[in-house]
């Protein structure tokens, strides 16, 4: 399962995404305590398919995996723009720059990049879909009478409809298409979002657009594959929400054992295990942010997938000994508050391991919501008032508090990259802030996404900076030997290695490949140590 059912305006500190995302059934952990059938055996797939009644079908190792083994590359079945999305090229979906010459498609006359935009063509593609269909039935007319909030929606029903067109254009991937979930019964039992199927996709197809030979269970059960299992693909400014096959089988667990990458402009999407697999094991995708607490991730989980998890960190109050939800316990100082396991979080306590102190998850909730409401008043490259926000909040929330750890991601990387704070810049203080909290991270990371997970490659890249420089000047004031010095360099050394180990790993033309190769040319440039 990927990306959200209504796309929602990324907040300044929501936690990085880690390789994230997918799916329609529920979650993760049931998989050992039900009677699973086995579905399909293909020697030639690093992966078996099972079902079971808790949680439908899902895939499990075929055989032992190493980190890193490829268990799925896939081209997608169809891609379009994301939920909500400001009007964006029906070729390669990039957002349009204010003040750009705007160009038109011929032939349906939607706005297109250019002219000679290599995502009109390609199968699946606007010319391959929706374009004559538009034209014949104008709907660019209702583009250019229609208020900003109504042209967003126009775009986000464009995916719909290409999913419907493959209905005729191309039977057996419309067959294909339809073996995902869409949970329509459990949909169905939230008025708010069926509803606004209806009004905002559902009847602007059918009605407003013209397209009345699809009915209205057609267009809510591709609605509903798309919420249910649609991955966001692509970087700014060319995100993109995209359906494929086999890669909707992963499972959700929020420490997942895969990630995925997609190529710039393809979207052709590759699924790797980030660390060591054994055959039987289910393999799985996070849904959620990784640097999230578990109030949220099952809110978003709930509200945007339908399912509740009850994967091993969620029924844990310590995360995993992370304690990315305790707060810190007012009557004990060495006291933190964390939720018990229970299924509705508006009933559970959250007790002091320390001493008998107990809070309502309401009080929690409430709380929380003022602290993000206060962070999102700071400014993105206001370093100072992030810093104030740490030291206030931190003798209210544990370190590894999850609204704390998305400070500290936005501070790690403003620390030598804005003006002000560029690494020539910074005070030996601020270096080593800089590395405190890339540790900081690492270890929570660590926990959570061993191995081959992105974020750990961004964040490792991230330390080596302050690591390598604070060598340098130490040296030079006589304060450490050679040896020390060798030592130090040796860990800078790792750093980028492994770095550079997960990050080639992402597709030439991202940014997270751009940081692999920097750290190649640093390996090189310091040479032997």
């Amino acid at each position: 399962m990927p990306s959200h059912h209504k796309k929602k305006k990324q907040k300044k500190y929501d936690p990085p995404k880690s390789n994230h995302s997918k799916e329609n059934i529920n979650p993760c952990s049931e998989y050992d305590r039900q009677p699973v059938a086995e579905v399909q055996l293909e020697s030639s797939k690093p992966y078996l398919v099972k079902r079971s009644e808790q949680v439908g079908r899902y895939i499990v190792a075929a055989r032992d995996l190493k980190a890193g083994d490829v268990i799925i590359e896939t081209p997608p079945f169809v891609v379009g723009p994301c939920a909500e999305t400001e009007p964006v090229c029906l070729g390669c979906h990039s957002a349009f720059q204010p003040g750009s010459v705007v160009y038109r498609c011929e032939i349906c006359n939607w706005r297109i990049c250019s002219p000679s935009c290599q995502g009109l063509v390609p199968a699946g593609s606007h010319r391959q879909l929706e374009c004559i269909p538009l034209r014949d039935k104008a709907v660019h007319n209702h583009l250019q009478t229609s208020p900003a909030a109504q042209v967003k929606l126009m775009y986000e029903a464009i995916l719909t409809l290409r999913c419907m067109l493959l209905k005729t254009v191309d039977r057996p991937q419309y067959d294909r298409l339809l073996g995902m979930d869409p949970l329509n019964d459990v949909r169905q039992q939230i008025p708010k979002l069926w509803n606004r199927n209806q009004k905002e996709i559902v009847e602007r197809i059918r009605n407003q657009w013209g397209f009345a030979e699809y009915s209205e269970l057609e267009l809510h059960t591709i609605c509903g594959i798309i919420e249910v299992n649609a991955f966001e693909v692509g970087q700014e400014p060319t995100k993109a929400r995209a359906l494929f096959p086999e890669a909707y089988l992963l499972m959700h667990d929020c420490t997942p054992n895969t990630g995925h990458t997609d190529a710039p402009q393809t979207h052709h999407l590759t699924v790797r295990v980030l660390r060591d697999v054994k055959a039987g094991e289910p393999l799985t995708l996070t849904y959620a942010h990784i640097l999230q607490g578990t109030l949220k991730r099952r809110q978003h989980l709930r509200e945007e997938k339908f399912f509740s998890c009850n994967c091993r960190r969620c029924t844990d109050p310590s995360e995993l000994g992370t304690n990315c939800s305790a707060l810190r316990c007012t009557k004990c100082p060495k006291g933190t508050h964390t939720a018990d396991g229970s299924a509705q979080p508006r009933k559970r306590k959250c007790h002091c391991r320390q001493c008998s102190t107990v809070m309502s998850c309401e009080a929690v909730i409430l709380l929380l919501e003022q602290l993000s409401q206060q962070l999102e008043t700071i400014g993105g490259n206001d370093v100072d008032g992030l810093e104030t926000f740490l030291r206030v909040q931190g003798a209210v929330l544990h370190d590894n508090h999850y609204l704390l750890l998305s400070v500290k991601h936005s501070l790690c990387e403003l620390y030598g990259k804005i003006e002000g704070f560029l690494i020539p810049q910074l005070s030996r203080e601020q270096l080593k802030r800089k590395e405190t909290l890339c540790r900081d991270l690492l270890e929570v990371v660590d926990q959570l996404e061993p191995a081959l997970s992105r974020l750990r490659g961004t964040i490792m890249y991230e330390m080596h900076v302050p690591l390598l420089i604070e060598a340098g000047q130490l040296f030079q004031g006589g304060v450490i030997q050679r040896a020390e010095l060798r030592r130090r360099l040796k860990e800078v050394q790792r750093l980028l290695k492994e770095s550079e180990r997960i990050l080639a790993l992402e597709p030439e033309g991202t940014q997270e490949h751009g940081i692999a190769e920097a750290a190649r040319d640093a390996l090189k440039n310091m040479g032997d140590v």
